[in-house]
């Protein structure tokens, strides 16, 4: 069925959305799809296989592996230009066959970046905001967003860049431990490398050891303070910036569960007003000259009442359906209005509102960290007060497009059995990455 907003696409620009890591549990792919779909927009999607649940969904007019990684020129770390060229390939090749322009949707990091140098070769087959060259690629670098951060005066946890394994481990024990370590930017790491875009590091012997590992990494390693983990303290502000600059989208929601525990990617979150955090989002944003769709990760500081920002995805966050308003607009869909020269209509918040990602909402109930985490600090509640239930979305079931559902729940559990029966005596130690399911998986 469609949606029976007033909003008027064009329907003739069709979508071709891509993503090009290895998660076959995106979910936010899932959304764009359904999104786009549901408007009457003709949709076609580069993702990480032609088996993949999504490609089960009524929605999706085409589905297109994405560029192969298996050849041997892939085996170490990746780089932006060999990427860029199988990417600009392929989309020439979609581009042949619609025939016409279409609305180009990238869906992780690595396709924001690759569209973003892609785009002036691009021109007149796809359609693409215009950003400050670079600035995809500046933003998703985590050193860069800390000295972003640093010359806005935005608040963000302490980060040290080591340049040596000694400095590292002396940055460690000044910092914490534990700190969080991560990759600056993890669309380079190998597959199958074993190395993580974020972990906690509990010693400085652990942090001087995986500083040794950067040179399969293909970007630096940074160390930031973490900060005390607790309820009610991870916020996300989603946004879409027009050709003009105008922010048309913009909200703010609290992540209510997540998965791994504490630390991982939305299982449950819920859209309430936060000024502090709406404010932030629109400053860093307009200083940068963003155009098109951002996903933020906000943490406070219980101690300081600060907001601190700890991720800048230019690209939609895979929760962004949850804010979908009164008319049915979200941020994928103004994307495509704008773009193709139709008016976004004013965005009327539904607050309260509440979006559930099925099994990492079930993993995350189940883990015994759940009860832990409940008991933990809370701030922030005042957010409530006033608000009442906005409805619900689940991630992969709907009534109107139910095969997808089908297809996670067999494929996960596939791999829950893979998995345990290959699990070591030993538990793995758990990611702080928000994108990787694949790892994820391996945590429960």
């Amino acid at each position: 069925m469609k949606d029976t907003a007033v909003v008027s696409f064009d329907s003739a620009v069709p979508a071709v959305l891509v993503r090009l890591d290895r998660n076959p549990f995106h979910h936010g792919t899932l959304g764009a799809v359904r999104s786009l779909g549901r408007a009457g927009i003709t949709v076609h999607a580069v993702i990480e296989s032609l088996r993949s649940p999504v490609a089960g969904s009524r929605y999706l007019h085409s589905a297109h592996p994405r560029p192969d990684r298996a050849s041997d020129d892939w085996a170490g770390p990746r780089t932006n230009g060999t990427e860029d060229e199988r990417l600009h390939e392929l989309l020439l090749r979609i581009s042949d066959r619609l025939g016409a322009p279409a609305v180009l949707v990238p869906l992780d990091d690595l396709s924001a970046i690759s569209a973003d140098r892609l785009r002036p070769r691009l021109a007149g087959r796809y359609l693409l905001p215009e950003q400050p060259p670079g600035l995809p690629e500046r933003v998703a670098d985590k050193a860069e967003l800390a000295a972003i951060c640093g010359a806005l005066g935005l608040p963000h946890p302490r980060t040290v860049v080591p340049d040596d394994a000694g400095e590292a481990a002396r940055a460690a024990s000044a910092l914490g431990p534990p700190v969080v370590a991560k990759w600056s930017r993890p669309w380079l790491l190998p597959e199958g490398s074993g190395l993580r875009s974020t972990v906690v590091v509990r010693s400085p012997r652990e942090a001087g050891e995986l500083f040794a590992r950067g040179a399969e990494s293909g970007s630096r390693l940074l160390l930031q303070r973490r900060l005390p983990p607790g309820r009610d303290l991870d916020w996300f502000f989603h946004g879409y910036r027009g050709r003009d600059g105008t922010l048309l989208m913009g909200a703010t929601g609290r992540k209510e569960r997540s998965w791994p525990v504490g630390a991982g990617l939305t299982a449950v979150g819920r859209w309430l007003p936060n000024p502090a955090v709406e404010r932030l989002g629109r400053e860093v944003t307009a200083a940068l000259g963003y155009r098109g769709i951002v996903d933020l990760d906000f943490r406070l500081d219980p101690d300081t009442g600060a907001y601190h920002l700890l991720d800048f995805n230019p690209r939609p966050g895979a929760q962004f359906r949850l804010f979908t308003d009164a008319s049915g607009t979200d941020v994928v869909r103004a994307l495509h209005l704008d773009l193709t020269g139709r008016p976004v209509p004013p965005q009327v918040p539904n607050y309260g509102r509440t979006f559930v990602v099925e099994n990492y909402a079930l993993l995350s109930l189940l883990s015994p960290l759940a009860t832990a985490g409940r008991r933990g600090r809370s701030r922030g509640r005042e957010a409530d007060r006033g608000v009442r239930a906005g409805g619900t979305e689940t991630a992969w079931f709907a009534r109107d497009d139910p095969r997808p559902a089908y297809a996670m729940t067999a494929a996960w559990l596939r791999r829950a059995v893979r998995d345990r029966g290959s699990r070591p005596s030993s538990p793995p130690e758990k990611s702080e990455n928000r994108e990787s399911g694949e790892l994820l998986c391996r945590t429960w």
